[in-house]
């Protein structure tokens, strides 16, 4: 049991790690974004961007996650239905603030995508 938690834990914090070391390298790479960031007034590339990152640190939460435990669908899934549920309550908070296919891109990726970065950890 604690190694399923370990995972579970592991998971979302690898999955801030990523969120957190590149949303500040685009910061210091992209003038324009650093620049908006605080307001929210995002372009379009800025918000594909932002889904991009959201979408590779989901991807690789879910790949630690079943390293640490293979053959557990549950306790992969996990981390992404936290996220989930952790989320909505921000992007309801955020919802006039970006388009609506932001937030369902977002929102409705979490599980589908940690269930793919799951995956990948498999052994070939």
């Amino acid at each position: 049991m604690p190694r399923r938690i370990l995972a579970v834990v592991a998971g979302l914090v690898v999955w801030m790690v990523v969120v957190t070391v590149v949303g500040y390298v685009m910061r210091v790479s992209w003038p324009a974004y650093a620049s908006v960031a605080a307001a929210m007034t995002f372009t379009l590339s800025m918000l594909v961007a932002r889904l991009s990152i959201g979408a590779l640190a989901t991807l690789v939460m879910g790949f630690v996650t079943a390293k640490i435990v293979p053959r557990s669908a549950i306790v992969t899934l996990l981390p992404g239905v936290l996220l989930l549920l952790a989320f909505i309550p921000v992007h309801v908070n955020l919802w006039n603030r970006f388009p609506i296919w932001y937030h369902l891109t977002f929102l409705l990726s979490l599980v589908p995508l940690t269930y793919a970065g799951g995956l990948m950890s498999a052994e070939r």
